[in-house]
């Protein structure tokens, strides 16, 4: 339901199942990540008090995005820092992605709408370095 996508000791992304459910709140992230990512479930009549968020710096050195596929199938490469291919994971309809670090490409396995958050505002080209995708005959899928 939950899977860390590790490459050594440095955590690529967590991918959380659509299927994924667990009363109360749920927070999959650290405090120390730059985007906080949390499950709720709760029940009928439950309120959650009204609030507003304070100012607060916040110093930000690398973009994390989240990714909820909304339809279809989404194969995801994974690379390290040094743009050297690891593995990839298949998303399926409802799961959601964290991306953390190092590098990521992907492949539309079937028709997919999805959702991207993060961090703004977009740098245009100096916010990511594009390279060459691992060849097709490569691939390692990672169930």
């Amino acid at each position: 339901m939950i899977k860390e996508i590790h490459h050594g000791k440095t955590l690529l992304a967590l991918l959380i199942s659509g299927r994924f459910s667990k009363p109360g709140i749920t927070f999959f992230t650290e405090g120390s990540l730059s985007q906080q990512l949390a499950f709720m479930q709760h029940p009928v009549g439950k309120t959650i008090v009204p609030h507003v968020h304070n100012t607060v710096q916040r110093e930000v050195s690398s973009t994390q995005e989240v990714l909820m596929l909304r339809k279809g199938r989404l194969r995801v490469d994974f690379y390290g820092d040094d743009q050297n291919y690891l593995e990839s994971h298949v998303m399926e309809a409802g799961d959601l992605i964290l991306l953390i670090q190092g590098g990521h490409g992907f492949e539309a396995l079937e028709e997919i709408e999805m959702f991207e958050v993060k961090q703004g505002p977009y740098a245009g080209d100096s916010d990511k370095t594009r390279f060459e995708p691992v060849s097709p005959q490569d691939i390692k899928i990672i169930e």
